[in-house]
């Protein structure tokens, strides 16, 4: 088979960067064919005045893109093509070029951008469906993308044609959702559920779950407000007893949560920055579990499925996908979303219970081995990528969203 992936990269790399990555060298390692039409957001950097002026129209339908991909697919002839993301330089305009081409599509939903255009139904320091519940324009007056009005407005207008257009339920033939939750979000949305198959992410290359010496806690990801670093800081000064934390990851918040740690007097907090790969699985190596205090609704985790690969434990927020992949009691404990009591609760008895936070630890490797490897993620995929074909069962069977016709 030979795949067409589609990406823009945004300006600062993130998770669907990863995804995309990991499953262009899944479809490589198993004798695929793969081409790519990739855009980067950098781009726009190198702009001229005029490029700048037209980049809200091109947001709405990249004409550029648009004859780019058409080109590319009649010289690439791509049985199907996979898109993990076209905001803002590619745009829906691509799907149309496919669909011209009689090319399959297939669209990876890693955010909830189709009717949220801040992405991520977070705002304010709560999970917020405005949206959802009402209209675009609830976003535009909250100027939800980027604090602005302004483009926040070319955001939801860009959403608006689209759905006057049922760009979605036209042209795209398979949307893939990262979790059960993700899932009926985008059918609350308006994508017909029986176009939307639910395949996890999953880690490449097998850390192993090896020997944990369980000497800190551990917290991995972006520091941004949705990821609830605050909860996390009011919550290590509730502890009973010192326990050491470790905070991996980059972003905008680094330095202001370092001096917040300081103020607070949290001398056993040390903050490690953005570390590769290999570092990340080594911190988790000497954790006695992870902590993930993420106050908006994942549509996954990776960091939650790297700690179960390796048998390390979460203790999560009770929201979104995140309280669908650890089992409460079994795989790790949940505790209420922005709520500093009840995590320094949680905290307290992990850290005085070792032995059932192993046993949670070694639950939580089975349950990577079920359902997070490479292997188990290829054979999903390509059962997706039958269904768009034409080739396999369809979706799923329970019928039409309540939202907008997308």
């Amino acid at each position: 088979m030979k795949t067409l992936l589609v990406h823009n990269h945004y300006r600062q790399p993130g998770g669907e960067d990863v995804v995309a990555g990991l499953e262009k060298e899944l479809l490589i390692a198993a004798g695929h064919r793969v081409v790519e039409y990739v855009r980067h957001s950098d781009e726009i950097r190198d702009y001229g005045t005029a490029e700048k002026l037209t980049l809200p129209l091109r947001t709405v339908w990249a004409w550029d893109s648009y004859q780019e991909m058409r080109a590319v697919l009649k010289r690439e002839r791509p049985d199907l093509a996979h898109f993990h993301n076209t905001f803002p330089l590619i745009s829906p305009a691509a799907y149309y070029a496919c669909h011209e081409a009689s090319v399959p599509v297939v669209q990876t939903l890693h955010n909830y951008r189709l009717f949220c255009p801040g992405a991520t139904l977070f705002r304010s320091g709560a999970a917020c469906e405005e949206c959802l519940e009402h209209s675009l324009w609830r976003a535009v007056l909250h100027g939800c993308y980027r604090n602005s009005r302004l483009e926040t407005s070319v955001v939801a207008i860009m959403l608006a044609v689209h759905r006057q257009l049922h760009t979605w339920r036209r042209t795209v033939d398979c949307f893939i959702a990262v979790s059960d939750f993700s899932r009926r979000k985008f059918i609350e949305g308006g994508i017909p559920a029986e176009k939307i198959a639910v395949k996890p992410n999953f880690v490449s290359v097998d850390p192993g779950s090896g020997a944990r010496s369980g000497e800190y806690a551990l917290f991995t990801g972006r520091l941004s407000p949705e990821k609830g670093l605050l909860t996390l800081l009011a919550a290590w000064q509730r502890l009973r007893a010192p326990v050491p934390l470790r905070v991996v990851g980059g972003g905008a918040e680094g330095h202001i949560l370092e001096a917040r740690a300081r103020q607070m007097g949290l001398s056993g907090v040390r903050f490690l920055g953005q570390l590769p790969r290999d570092r990340v699985i080594g911190a988790l190596r000497g954790a006695l579990f992870l902590v993930s205090t993420s106050e908006w609704y994942e549509t996954f985790g990776m960091a939650l499925v790297e700690a179960f690969a390796c048998a390390v434990p979460v203790i999560c927020s009770r929201l979104g996908a995140m309280q669908e992949i650890v089992a409460d009691g079994r795989t790790g404990l949940h505790f209420t979303p922005g709520d500093p009591e009840d995590l320094a609760a949680k905290v307290d008895w992990a850290w005085t219970h070792p032995e059932e936070m192993a046993a949670m630890g070694k639950a939580a490797r089975v349950e990577y081995e079920s359902k997070y490897t490479a292997e188990r993620n290829y054979e999903m995929l390509m059962q997706i990528y039958q269904r768009a074909l034409g080739t396999g069962e369809s979706v799923g069977a329970e019928g039409w969203g309540d939202g907008p016709e997308l």
